[in-house]
């Protein structure tokens, strides 16, 4: 009987190990538009996948967003023109900032 108890906390501590070591779910975009009453909702996209994110008190984050290249789009409110960032950076487990984005008329 008690070598089952050891072999069930030993069992036990090698799945947690397993799943407290989880690998980083690619980086993150963020940023922030003005004015931000222009601004609607923000779209970051690479090849086929698009990622969205509204537009709260000026600030938008991604999320989640893998490894690579992306264009981030701005929609804006009349009489304000959509904004488009390109080529926008992203790694693993790091952060990209895009600083301030501002919306033209």
């Amino acid at each position: 009987m008690k070598k089952i108890k050891v072999s069930m906390l030993a069992l036990a501590a090698v799945a947690f190990g397993a799943f407290a070591f989880k690998g980083v779910d690619g980086g993150s975009i963020a940023g922030k538009v003005t004015p931000a009453e222009g601004a609607t909702e923000a779209w970051a996209i690479q090849g086929t996948d698009t990622l969205t994110s509204p537009v709260t008190d000026g600030g938008f984050n991604f999320a989640n967003a893998k490894a690579g290249a992306y264009t981030v789009i701005i929609g804006a409110k009349a009489p304000f023109k959509p904004a488009t960032v390109t080529d926008v950076k992203v790694e693993e487990g790091k952060s990209t900032d895009l600083g301030e984005i501002k919306l033209a008329k």
